[in-house]
């Protein structure tokens, strides 16, 4: 019998070696969880609840069948914490950083009112449509990103270690070389003495700027506003600011929240400082007896048709079907604004690099076609 018992703590152990082996290499990974996890967690649990499926049953099998094994961690958690007695909102509440307030929130309206399965439908859909919106922003801004970067690169290589060859093969020409040459040059040389303090003032730059925005409530006011003022991308990104308030404020209403709770955690979802003190400054106005037409109206950053489909919705008493067409507008609004960006900026960044790099391969030939004119 303890042979019997020695060889099943072998397995045991074995079984434990290979289940942490596959966790890594070829089962279930575990990675960060991302809005785009809780999103189709959210729909997957208000799935099962539609088909009869117990609450706790209902996390049991999306938390076991999850690809990510942080998300399952995190599922798991909530579940114990639901198995214990306690409400499915203070389990969620638990983790704050992957269930913000609006989630909770939203999630306590539904456990209160018994439309649990309905509240979590309508936070997958809001989920969905918030992360595809930030996608589309993203790609707004990676792309020309990613090419200025790529350029940058290319240039200092160019710079560094092609620009000086030619500056050894014209330093025995015994001419005075063309002024865009000597630029070039001077350049060039400048880059090879201090291209670590090139390299380290734009990237300490990029890294202070993003730290000063989250730290200091002035430099995210500049930022954002700089932002909104930008040609052609200001309008997307003030398009999608309205298109979250919309969306945000359109579930939290349809939910019953009340407006004045509703509008702090409409402030968060905002994604621009400006909009979300705008909305903060509506939220004291409503709370004094305003209409939300008239608090939208005062900030002066909602165009007109926004604060006149409010208007409707709030005289027809269907202000949450009408701020979801706002926000059904809007969104499709930033898709069109993205392609047509994308479209613009396609000629304007190849033009840009062709100067460049046409530019750095004439000031290094003029030399060589002067050369050649004299001979």
């Amino acid at each position: 019998m303890p042979r019997s018992r020695h060889c099943c703590g072998v397995r045991a152990s074995t079984r434990s070696r290979s289940e942490r082996s596959r966790d890594r290499f070829g089962g279930v990974r575990k990675r960060k969880v991302t809005p785009k996890d809780v999103a189709v967690f959210s729909r997957q649990l208000a799935t099962m609840m539609s088909s009869g499926v117990p609450l706790v049953q209902a996390f049991e099998i999306v938390g076991r069948g999850h690809e990510n094994k942080g998300m399952q961690d995190l599922i798991l958690s909530v579940k114990s914490d639901v198995e214990a007695g306690g409400a499915l909102a203070d389990g969620l509440r638990k983790h704050p950083a992957h269930f913000n307030e609006l989630y909770v929130n939203l999630v306590t309206a539904g456990e209160a009112s018994g439309i649990l399965e309905a509240i979590l439908h309508k936070l997958a859909t809001y989920l969905e449509k918030i992360e595809a919106l930030k996608s589309k922003i993203k790609s707004a801004l990676f792309y020309p990103t990613a090419v200025i970067v790529v350029a940058f690169i290319i240039t200092a290589i160019l710079m560094i270690f092609v620009i000086p060859q030619f500056e050894q093969l014209f330093a025995g020409f015994g001419a005075d070389l063309p002024p865009l040459t000597r630029l070039v040059i001077t350049i060039s040389q400048y880059f090879q003495e201090y291209w670590w303090l090139i390299f380290g003032a734009l990237i300490g730059s990029v890294v202070g700027i993003l730290k000063a925005k989250k730290r200091s409530v002035a430099v995210a006011h500049f930022f954002d506003r700089m932002l909104l003022k930008l040609p052609v991308l200001g309008g997307i990104i003030e398009k999608a600011s309205i298109a979250r308030f919309s969306r945000t404020l359109a579930t939290m209403f349809a939910a019953g929240t009340p407006l004045v709770e509703a509008m702090s955690s409409v402030a968060g979802a905002c994604g621009n400082i400006i909009f979300h003190d705008a909305t903060l400054k509506m939220r004291d106005e409503i709370s004094t007896g305003s209409q939300l037409q008239s608090a939208m109206r005062d900030t002066g950053i909602f165009p007109n048709m926004v604060v006149q489909m409010v208007a409707i919705g709030e005289e027809s008493g269907a202000l949450d079907a009408m701020l979801g067409k706002v926000a059904d507008w809007y969104e499709q609004e930033v898709d069109d604004a993205v392609d047509a960006l994308t479209s613009l900026l396609e000629p304007i960044i190849m033009a840009v690099l062709g100067v460049i790099i046409g530019g750095l391969v004439i000031a290094m030939y003029l030399p060589i076609f002067k050369m050649g004119q004299v001979v």
